[in-house]
């Protein structure tokens, strides 16, 4: 599917991949009635990991956006046990900036179909961006317990151990993950280049 006080180090690397799994399965929620499909470009989390937040959508665009929200809004009080439009509910208030409203509609996702790695990504990165840390640590732990070679969860993993509890040996420890997991997925090419700036350029110990 289609989403920074950060170390200098890593800002090139991140870029893009902060984002959950939107652009890797728009087409899965799709099915849902009335609700057209998502379009557009994820919002990155202000001030966030990835680098700068991505531009407001157009006017044309904010409008489809809306519409999809709208309708998404009415198939869930109808239908509150449709996974499917709480799913891309989700989704289309991840791409509108409205993160605490993500966060409640994958809730209710999850309620219904509890381990699904993608979902627990998206809202990782949802509680991350209202600054929730320890939340987006334990989604994106969870996703990858249900599935180990989920590299998104544990890509964001390291990210956020890095840039926003500036633990670095974690980080590096979840970017081993991945690329022990997916080696030759475009996550573990990204947390190999990562792992080498890291290597070159360690940041500060951090605080006891």
């Amino acid at each position: 599917m289609n989403r920074n006080t950060v170390i200098a180090l890593v800002v090139g690397l991140v870029v893009g991949f902060l984002i959950g799994q939107l652009a890797s399965r728009r087409d899965q929620v799709t099915s849902v009635p009335v609700v057209a499909a998502p379009a557009g470009t994820p919002a990155m989390p202000p001030g966030g990991m990835g680098g700068l937040p991505a531009p407001m959508p157009s006017p044309g665009a904010s409008m489809d956006l809306q519409a999809r929200i709208t309708a998404a809004e009415q198939i869930v009080a109808k239908d509150p046990r449709n996974v499917r439009a709480w799913i891309q509910l989700g989704n289309d208030y991840f791409d509108s900036r409205q993160a605490q409203k993500a966060v409640e509609a994958y809730g209710r996702a999850l309620e219904l179909e509890p381990n699904t790695p993608d979902v627990l990504t998206d809202q990782g990165v949802m509680y991350r961006d209202l600054g929730n840390f320890d939340k987006a640590i334990a989604n994106f732990k969870k996703a990858n317990e249900v599935d180990p070679k989920h590299v998104q969860s544990l890509f964001n993993l390291g990210v956020v151990y890095l840039h926003d509890l500036q633990d670095a040996d974690k980080a590096a420890k979840a970017w081993n993950q991945v690329i022990s997991a997916a080696p030759t997925s475009p996550q573990a090419q990204q947390a190999q280049q990562a792992l080498t700036q890291l290597k070159a350029n360690p940041p500060p110990p951090r605080k006891k």
